[in-house]
C-alpha cells in the first residue's frame, strides 16, 4: 500500500491512495495492515467523518464564548479535513449512547484526533474518556421544535416548576439543536438542574427533507416559539404523559370529539370564513369523572400547536399572591407562540358568580380572565375549558366571544359504557366476551368513566387474590358489590336484600311496578312502537303494615337500579330556600345516575294538600318544587318516582294527576290467599310441629302483613318462654300468640280507603 503526502509536506496527515482515508503519521504502520480500516485500534478521517477518541478539555481561556458546555473542541486540521467550519454545528455519534450536536471550536491540544468536551458536557452526554466517537457535519435546515418534554434528573423536593423556569429554558437554549434522550442542564437559583429530553414534537413530519435522522433519532432546532413541558421525575412522566394515540383509548365520546376537532380546525386553519369569526373557545361540562380533562388533553395533542395547560386550583395554591399576573403571563405566552391551544381546567374557580361575598382578589382574577378572553379574538389561540359546576360560572363569561360553545360530556349510556369497558380492557388479560361486557354495562347504571376504571381495578384485585391468570366475569360481578357510582356517594342507600319471592301475594302491585320500572329498561322498543311513554310515578297507599316499604326494597334489589330513599321530614330546613334546594338536589342526583328510582316514604309529609290548615308555607314551597321536578321544563329522564302513604286523602291533587304519579295502587289488607303465602314463607323458616296453616289463615281475618309476621314472631318467643332448648314451635304457641297480637287497623280507616277509591273512580 502506498500512502500519499498532502500538498504541504509539513502536514501531520497522510491519505491512503487505496481507501482514501486520512491517518496521522504515527498510525501509518497500523493502517498498512488494516486497509480499509475495520478496527478501532487507531483514529482516522474517512469521507469527511472523524473517527476519534473522546477526552476532557482542560481549562483554556476562550474569548467571546459563554456556554463552553455546548462546544466540541477539535484540532484545526481535523476541522478542515471534515469540511467543518468554526462556530457551526457538528454531530457526535457514540456506540451505545444517543447522538449529540455541539458547536465546533478549535483547540491547541496536541491530539489531532481527539474529540474534547468540558467535564460537565462529558457528564451530560454520558460519555467516558477514550471512548470512540464519530464527528461529522450537520445539515443547516432542521425541523423546528414546537414542544419539548423534559424529565428532571435531580429536582429538589422543595423546588416548584414555575413559569419563570420555563422562560429561562426558552431563553437559554434558543437556537440549540437536540434530539430525544439528550441531556441538558440549567443553573436555577444556585442549583444546577439536569434534565433529559423525553420527546420533541415538530410541525413538520419526521421524514421531511432536511430533517437529520441518526440511529432513529431526529434532530430539531429550538426557537423562540418552542414550548417546554416539565416533569419532576420518571414516575411523574409515566403517570401523566399522554401518548400520541390517546384519542383511540377514549370510548363513548365520538360525537363530542368530532365537534371539538372541527371547531379547533376552523379556528387555527386558514380556511375561508366568509368574513365571520370562528368559534375560539369551548366549555366542556359534565359530572366529575366523565373524562373532560382527559378529552381536552388528548384532542390538543392531535394538533401541531403550542399547548398551555392551566389548572385553576394550582394557580391559587402556587401563586396565590399574584394569580392575575400569572394568568396574564400565560395568555401572553399563548399569543406569542400562536397557534396555541389553552387547556383551562376547573374554570369555575376563576370566574364564580359575582356576589357581595367575593373578595377583592377574586374580583381582580375574574376581571383579568375576562380581559384575556376578549384579547384572544385577534389571535390564533383556542381555549378548551372544563368544569363540573356549570351553574357556578358567572353568566358574563358564557357568551360568544368568551366561552362561546358549551358541550356536555354526559354520563355514558349502556352502549357507551360498553365501549369504555372495551377500551379499558384492551390491554388486560381477561376472558370476557362482548355479551359479558354488555351485561356489565347494563348493570352499571350511572357509572362514569372514572367509576368504570375503579370497577376494572377492583375486579383485577379480586382476581389477584385468587391468583388467577385472567380476570373473569365473576370477578366483575363481585366487584359490582363494592363499587358504586361516584355521584351516588352522598346519597348512598344500603337496601336490605329483599326479593319478590320474600313478599307473599300482591301480584297486581308487583306487575304495576315492573311495568313502571323494568319494562321501559328491558323493552324500550315496545313503548316506542305503541307511541306511549312509561309511567313516571307510582303511589302506593293502604293501611300500615301492608308491605309498601318492603315492596320498595324488593324493587331496588330486583331491578338493580340506583335507589334513592327519601324520608319526607329530612328535606325540611329552617333556612329559606334550603328545603326546595334539597328537593332539586335529590332529582339532580337521580338524573345523574339514571336509570334510578326515588322512593318517598310517607309522602303526605311532603305533598300535603295546599291551603289546608295543616300545611305550612315551607311545605307549600317544597310541594311546588316537587311538582316542578316531576313534570316541569327539565325532563325527568329515566327516573321513576315511587311513593308510599297511609293517608292519600291528605295529598295535594296536583301531585296525583297523570304525568306525575300516574299509577295509584291500593295495597289492601291481605286476603286469605295472601295471608296463606305469608304464613308459608314464615313457617318455611321456622321449625314447627302440629301447625295447620289453613287454620291460621281462618283465625287471622283483618290482620295486616306486619301483624301476621308478628304472630309468628310472638309464637316463637312463647316457645322460648317454655324452654330455651325448645326445638319446635307448636300449635299452642300460635294460639297463645293470637290472643296477644290483635288486628289494629280500624274499620274507619278501611272505610276511608274505600271512599277514596270510589271517589277516584
Amino acid at each position: 500500500m502506498a500512502l500519499q503526502k498532502n500538498k504541504k509536506g509539513s502536514s501531520p496527515w497522510f491519505q491512503c491512495e487505496k481507501c482514501l482515508i486520512h491517518v496521522t503519521n504515527k498510525d501509518i504502520d497500523k493502517h498498512s495492515s488494516d486497509c480499509p480500516p475495520n478496527s478501532n485500534s487507531y483514529n482516522f478521517i474517512q469521507n469527511q467523518v472523524l473517527f476519534g477518541t473522546l477526552d476532557i478539555k482542560v481549562n483554556e481561556e476562550i474569548k467571546g464564548v459563554v456556554d463552553k458546555d455546548s462546544l466540541v473542541f477539535l484540532s484545526q486540521s481535523a476541522i478542515q479535513l471534515c469540511g467543518l467550519s468554526i462556530g457551526e454545528w457538528g454531530l457526535l455519534e457514540f456506540e451505545d449512547l444517543p447522538p449529540v450536536a455541539k458547536v465546533v471550536w478549535p483547540t491547541t491540544e496536541k491530539s489531532l484526533t481527539g474529540v474534547l468536551l468540558t467535564k460537565h458536557a462529558m457528564k451530560l452526554c454520558q460519555g467516558e474518556v477514550n471512548q470512540n466517537v464519530k464527528v461529522s457535519t450537520i445539515p443547516e435546515q432542521l425541523s423546528e421544535a414546537y414542544r419539548v418534554t423534559l424529565v428532571a434528573l435531580n429536582k429538589p423536593k422543595s423546588l416548584e416548576f414555575t413559569p419563570e423556569l420555563t422562560n429561562r429554558l426558552q431563553k437559554t437554549f434558543v437556537e440549540k439543536i437536540f434530539c430525544v434522550n439528550n441531556r441538558l442542564s440549567l443553573m436555577f437559583f444556585g442549583k444546577v438542574l439536569m434534565f433529559e429530553i423525553k420527546s420533541i414534537e415538530s410541525e413538520q413530519l419526521a421524514d421531511d427533507f432536511g430533517n437529520l435522522t441518526i440511529k432513529g433519532s431526529h434532530f430539531y432546532k429550538i426557537t423562540t416559539k418552542t414550548s417546554w413541558t416539565l416533569f419532576s421525575d420518571y414516575s411523574d412522566f409515566k403517570e401523566k404523559t399522554l401518548n400520541n394515540d390517546l384519542l383511540s383509548t377514549i370510548g363513548g365520546l365520538d360525537d363530542e370529539i368530532a365537534d371539538i376537532k372541527e371547531a379547533i380546525n376552523a379556528c387555527l386553519s386558514t380556511k375561508k370564513s366568509y368574513g365571520l369569526k370562528h368559534c375560539k373557545s369551548i366549555l366542556l361540562y359534565g359530572n366529575s369523572g366523565t373524562g373532560k380533562t382527559l378529552l381536552a388533553r388528548a384532542i390538543s395533542r392531535e394538533f401541531k400547536t403550542h399547548i398551555i395547560e392551566i389548572n385553576a386550583s394550582d394557580l391559587y395554591s402556587k401563586y396565590s399572591g399574584n394569580v392575575e399576573e400569572t394568568i396574564k403571563n400565560l395568555f401572553d405566552e399563548a399569543i406569542e407562540h400562536a397557534p396555541t391551544i389553552i387547556i383551562l381546567d376547573e374554570i369555575d374557580i376563576l370566574c364564580p358568580t359575582r356576589t357581595q361575598r367575593m373578595t377583592d382578589s377574586e374580583k381582580r382574577v375574574s376581571a383579568m380572565l375576562l380581559t384575556m378572553l376578549d384579547n384572544l379574538n385577534s389571535s390564533s389561540v383556542f381555549l378548551l375549558a372544563t368544569t363540573n359546576k356549570l351553574e357556578s360560572i358567572d353568566p358574563v363569561f358564557r357568551r360568544f366571544g368568551r366561552l362561546e360553545r358549551e358541550i356536555e360530556i354526559s354520563t355514558p349510556n349502556p352502549k357507551n359504557r360498553q365501549k369504555i369497558l372495551s377500551k379499558l380492557l384492551s390491554q388486560v388479560v381477561h376472558n370476557l366476551s362482548e355479551a359479558d361486557l354488555g351485561e356489565i354495562a347494563l348493570n352499571t347504571h350511572g357509572f362514569v368513566g372514572a367509576d368504570l376504571l375503579a370497577l376494572c381495578s377492583r375486579a383485577g384485585l379480586i382476581a389477584s387474590k385468587r391468583e388467577a391468570e385472567k380476570i373473569t366475569f365473576d370477578d366483575f360481578k363481585a366487584a359490582l358489590k363494592h363499587v358504586r357510582p361516584s355521584a351516588m356517594r352522598e346519597v348512598q342507600v344500603e337496601v336490605a336484600n329483599v326479593r319478590w319471592g320474600d313478599i307473599g301475594g300482591l301480584q297486581n302491585l308487583k306487575l304495576i311496578l315492573r311495568q313502571a320500572v323494568e319494562w321501559p329498561l328491558r323493552h324500550p322498543e315496545s313503548f316506542l312502537r305503541l307511541g306511549v311513554t312509561p309511567p313516571k310515578g307510582v303511589l302506593m297507599f293502604g293501611p300500615p303494615g301492608c308491605s309498601k316499604t318492603m315492596i320498595a326494597k324488593a324493587l331496588a334489589t330486583e331491578s338493580g337500579l340506583n335507589f334513592l330513599s327519601i324520608k319526607g321530614p329530612e328535606l325540611f330546613s329552617k333556612w329559606v330556600g334550603e328545603s326546595e334546594k334539597a328537593v332539586r338536589e335529590v332529582f339532580r342526583k337521580a338524573r345523574q345516575v339514571a336509570p334510578s328510582v326515588i322512593f318517598f316514604d310517607e309522602i303526605d309529609a311532603l305533598g300535603g294538600e295546599r291551603s289546608s290548615g295543616s300545611s305550612t308555607s315551607v311545605q307549600e314551597r317544597v310541594l311546588a318544587q316537587l311538582l316542578t321536578e316531576l313534570d316541569g321544563v327539565s325532563p325527568l329522564g329515566d327516573v321513576t318516582v315511587l311513593a308510599a302513604t297511609n293517608r292519600p286523602d291528605r295529598i295535594d291533587k296536583a301531585l296525583l294527576r297523570p304525568g306525575r304519579l300516574d299509577r295509584i295502587v291500593y295495597v289492601p289488607l291481605p286476603d286469605d290467599d295472601t295471608r296463606r303465602e305469608i304464613f308459608k314463607l314464615k313457617l318455611g323458616k321456622m321449625p314447627v310441629c302440629n301447625v295447620d296453616v289453613e287454620e291460621l289463615v281462618r283465625l287471622t281475618p283483618g290482620y295486616s302483613g306486619a301483624e301476621v309476621n308478628a304472630v309468628c314472631h310472638e309464637a316463637a318467643m312463647m316457645a322460648l318462654e317454655d324452654s330455651l332448648d325448645a326445638r319446635f314451635v307448636e300449635k299452642r304457641h300460635f294460639e297463645k300468640a293470637l290472643t296477644i297480637v290483635k288486628p289494629r287497623t280500624p274499620d274507619s280507616l278501611i272505610q276511608l280507603y274505600q271512599d277514596y277509591l270510589n271517589k277516584k273512580i
